[in-house]
């Protein structure tokens, strides 16, 4: 479950959504079953192969149990404390928790971690500690917690959960990332040197049709590569490319994506393995130009609240709405040439 980025305050903040303090790190699942700990990052690839205290997590008869009685943690591996902090829980003990909402998902987290053994100091049958995070209702009181509290990780910004949304893979908006200067060392995305570059970069996917494309599902697109273009330069369709934002910066109308000014750089790091999100171009826009700030969400805490819609449990499977097709400029060794415009945002 990835959090899309927050570029507007989300109805009924304070009374339907869980605030806390992100650790940085490495994002990965955590899968305990047959006497073994495997974790693996977003791409697939394993972080730590060990044992734990987590049901059926190490060769031990105290923590022996049937093929069935699986565990699958959400986590972030914080590297300077060699801990991992259990942000969600999809499964335990073989019980999945997909059909939960997460007022129950985090109730269950902390009260069967605390009982596994598994936040217990590291040993020889238990590698790597793990620790649950302070989940706070998102109200004054909450968010300011949050935001301002110590906690024994370093943050990188907030996220805010929907109470009544199940758990879905891939992004959601019923899922948010939120952070600022004072909560996180890195708000805009640094380069490879890591240096803040002069101009945004974004990565789109390019389609065997030309389109360029978001990592959204369904994916949104920028716009449309020339076909001259993409045959004389070599490029494939599913490569990742990496564009600048230009001068002319993005234009929105009526909140939608009307234009932008793209000039194409080349192919990120080969470790890379997917687009960037609309959500989160928009928000490292936003940081640059016009952020959406703390008071700003205190602000809406604190402003009545329409009462009559009652919440209730949704499934975290959202369709984005459309977007107009901007208009893009590339530039290849100081050649540049025009892209190709459509009218819909896919086809």
């Amino acid at each position: 479950m990835l959090p899309e980025w927050m570029i507007d305050v989300p109805d009924r903040l304070s009374q339907d959504w869980f605030v806390l303090a992100r650790p940085a790190g490495k994002r990965c699942f955590v899968v305990s079953m047959n006497g073994t700990t495997v974790s693996r990052l977003r791409n697939g690839s394993v972080l730590h192969h060990f044992p734990s205290a987590l049901p059926c997590g190490a060769r031990t008869r105290e923590n022996s149990g049937s093929a069935q009685s699986y565990c699958i943690l959400d986590c972030i591996f914080h590297e300077m404390d060699q801990t991992y902090y259990v942000i969600d829980m999809v499964c335990w003990r073989g019980y999945s928790l997909y059909d939960c909402n997460a007022e129950f998902r985090f109730f269950w987290l902390n009260s069967k971690l605390a009982e596994s053994g598994a936040c217990e100091p590291p040993s020889h049958y238990h590698r790597y500690r793990f620790s649950s995070v302070p989940v706070y209702n998102c109200d004054q009181n909450g968010l300011l917690s949050a935001y301002t509290v110590q906690v024994p990780y370093v943050k990188d910004g907030l996220l805010f959960y929907n109470k009544h949304a199940h758990y879905q893979a891939g992004n959601t908006p019923l899922t948010l990332v939120w952070k600022d200067d004072k909560c996180s060392q890195y708000v805009i995305d640094t380069d490879s040197k890591g240096e803040i570059p002069s101009k945004q970069q974004v990565v789109l996917e390019l389609q065997g049709d030309g389109k360029l494309t978001t990592s959204d599902d369904p994916p949104i697109v920028f716009g449309c590569l020339d076909q001259d273009f993409i045959q004389k330069t070599g490029l494939q369709p599913g490569n990742l490319l990496r564009f600048l934002i230009n001068d002319g910066g993005l234009t929105f109308v009526n909140g939608k994506l009307e234009k932008a000014d793209l000039v194409y750089q080349d192919k990120p790091n080969r470790a890379r393995a997917f687009a960037d999100s609309y959500s989160k171009v928009v928000f490292q826009y936003m940081a640059r130009h016009a952020p959406l700030r703390i008071n700003d969400l205190l602000a809406s805490v604190d402003s009545p609240i329409n009462q009559e819609d009652e919440p209730c449990d949704v499934e975290m499977n959202v369709v984005p709405t459309s977007h107009n097709i901007p208009i893009l400029n590339q530039e290849q060794h100081g050649h540049q040439e025009s892209l190709s415009m459509t009218d819909k945002l896919w086809g």
